[in-house]
């Protein structure tokens, strides 16, 4: 794809480049064909790792724009140089969450009056779904629904992709919390194990999004990333794990009143996490819907040749 209807390049300026996905998504876009523009902003100081992983975008073609969220006339020249923008800022709490950042992205997108789609950063749980959510990983979703109003209320074309666990986070470790490597010999197993999860490699979550940016399907629609042979269980999960090994793990079952024990006494980070675990894991908040195929990712892009989780985890044998 890579084209608009004009015939020429897409142009798409990545924003929160330098992030856990974002970078990802500067290469998707590169690899797609799309002119593709980075947000350099000058608040980077001496993060050197930034620096660095920015400059090495540029010698794969990106360019990079220097604009700052304190400078609202930066955006605006920034986001006038291209067709769509893409945001991937941070918005987990043992991170950085700069979800309401995105405002003032929104603000500028409008009175430049030229972009054609906006991509928020979204990524994972659907936040419409997620309005029972437990506080504090609440915040997340509320302030994503905050974002999308103030982007349909300014009439900005949007897509919004959802639907997926990062591998990195819930697959390489088995969905055990605090490791991101699988286990040895015990694994604990959420209720009965058989709630159906979506896991997804963010390399191919990238490419998703790069497809998506100027597909005129997807205008105005929300993209669910739901890879069908990476639905798994837990259960599903650890019995692939199990069977690269050789090796079967000892499992201990946590009821949800178990799970959720003590979590007001948490680090304000680990309470978020344990809800986000609680929706995925015992209520299925990734699965419990009917997603059409004109709306799912795998099904609008069968060229993409998404990782499944048994060859995933191969890497850590």
């Amino acid at each position: 794809m890579g084209e608009m209807k004009s015939g020429l390049k897409t142009r798409v300026l990545v924003v929160g480049a330098t992030g856990y996905i974002g970078k990802r998504i500067v290469r998707a876009c590169l690899a797609e064909g799309h002119e593709t523009y980075v947000l350099q902003r000058p608040e980077i100081g001496l993060d050197i790792e930034k620096v660095q992983l920015l400059f090495s975008f540029k010698k794969l073609g990106a360019r990079l724009v220097e604009a700052s969220f304190s400078d609202h006339q930066s955006l605006v020249s920034a986001v006038k140089l291209v067709d769509v923008v893409v945001s991937a800022m941070s918005g987990v709490h043992f991170r950085s969450h700069n979800i309401l950042v995105q405002l003032k992205l929104v603000e500028a997108i409008k009175e430049a009056g030229n972009v054609k789609r906006f991509l928020p950063s979204e990524f994972g749980m659907d936040p419409p779904r997620m309005g029972h959510a437990l506080p504090p990983g609440r915040e997340t979703f509320d302030q994503k629904m905050e974002v999308r109003h103030a982007i349909e209320a300014a009439g900005i074309p949007y897509t919004y992709i959802v639907g997926a666990c990062f591998a990195a986070y819930f697959a390489g470790n088995l969905s055990q919390m605090e490791t991101l490597l699988p286990p040895k010999k015990k694994a604990n197993i959420y209720a009965d194990g058989n709630v159906k999860v979506v896991f997804a490699d963010e390399d191919d979550i990238a490419k998703y999004t790069a497809k998506t940016l100027d597909d005129p399907r997807t205008v105005n629609k929300t993209v669910c990333i739901r890879p069908p042979d990476n639905v798994l269980t837990q259960n599903e999960l650890v019995k692939i794990w199990e069977k690269l090994t050789g090796n079967e793990l000892e499992k201990t079952n946590i009821a949800a009143k178990d799970f959720l024990a003590n979590i007001e006494h948490m680090e304000i980070p680990h309470q978020a996490g344990i809800g986000h675990f609680y929706h995925i894991f015992y209520e299925g908040c990734l699965t419990d819907h009917e997603v059409g195929k004109d709306e799912e990712a795998s099904s609008l892009y069968p060229d993409v040749k998404y990782k499944r989780m048994d060859d995933y985890l191969r890497m850590f044998l």
